[in-house]
């Protein structure tokens, strides 16, 4: 079989990922040198603190063939971040994501992937069919549904992006919060390949906290569900004030002394709570627009590691 000609990078995320990079590593490395003449692979360890990046070298001693690079960040700053740092650093003309290294699919679907571009699609997912994790689905279940965006996102093992669809996102955004939202919104072609998971579950690599907070961070800024929150709690305000308007002229007008001290005092702390909850959200935007507006680069890297021979 004739090798694809196109040049190839593979961006790999590390972050404690001692145990399945190495396996990773070569069931990826396998299937590009089968199917692509030139490729790359970048691993992106970011602020790894057991051994991920000793078992890149030790599987690039073991493939000397294989061209890896490794880019060192600086300090932590999770798969987001990390992964645009290293897709910034390939040169491809398809450029792989790989958001954890975990070889929980039959390499061919790396080929499949690529094969599903080539039809006409500048960005391709890959799922595992049956597999998802409850909190995940909640999220893209509220996400999908206020983002107003044609394409509808999932949870995705890798993907393969075409240069054009990378300068297209570049053109849009200085930095990219969150990646496969932005992919969803660059207006290019996306497409999916499902999978059949070879084990039944992946490896767990601990990033709950981080990936919480960019939960929230991407229903704030690219859906418009703060938006109508706000609008909920403004018209529940508005109709507990109307309530308790009409309620004290009745009073005035019958002559009868007020009473519910307490209910009153609940309806001003809930309308306080209202009103900074509102505020809340306003200020969570004004953050994240500056944030995008003034940072031109928002990860640092420490060092690149090139170990090709």
């Amino acid at each position: 079989m004739e090798k694809e000609s196109n040049f190839v990078s593979a961006v790999v995320y590390l972050h404690n990922a001692q145990q399945t990079a190495g396996e990773f590593l070569r069931g990826v490395s396998a299937a590009l040198s089968e199917h692509f003449k030139k490729y790359e692979i970048i691993c992106v360890d970011d602020a790894s603190t057991d051994e991920s990046a000793g078992a890149v070298r030790a599987f690039a001693a073991e493939c000397p063939g294989a061209p890896v690079t490794i880019l060192h960040m600086s300090f932590y700053q999770g798969r987001e971040l990390a992964m645009n740092a290293g897709v910034d650093l390939a040169i491809g003309d398809f450029v792989f994501e790989f958001d954890v290294p975990d070889l929980d699919f039959d390499p061919e679907a790396v080929w499949a992937v690529y094969a599903r571009a080539l039809e006409g699609f500048d960005i391709v997912g890959a799922h595992a069919v049956g597999r998802g994790r409850t909190s995940s689905g909640l999220f893209y279940k509220v996400f999908n549904r206020f983002s107003g965006s044609p394409y509808k996102l999932d949870t995705e093992s890798f993907r393969v992006l075409s240069r054009r669809a990378i300068n297209r996102v570049r053109s849009m955004t200085k930095t990219i919060p969150f990646r496969k939202a932005v992919y969803a919104n660059c207006g290019l072609r996306l497409g999916r390949v499902a999978y059949a998971p070879v084990r039944p579950q992946r490896a767990a690599h601990g990033d709950g906290a981080f990936r919480r907070s960019l939960a929230l961070d991407s229903l704030l800024l690219f859906t418009d569900v703060g938006f109508k929150f706000a609008c909920g709690m403004t018209a529940l305000m508005m109709f507990a004030a109307v309530f308790m308007a009409v309620y004290a002229a009745v009073v005035f007008l019958t002559g009868k002394p007020i009473e519910g001290w307490t209910t009153t005092m609940l309806f001003l702390s809930f309308s306080f709570f209202g009103l900074f909850a509102v505020l809340t959200v306003l200020l969570k935007y004004v953050t994240l627009l500056i944030d995008l507006t003034f940072k031109k680069s928002k990860y640092t890297f420490e060092s690149i590691e090139k170990l090709s021979r």
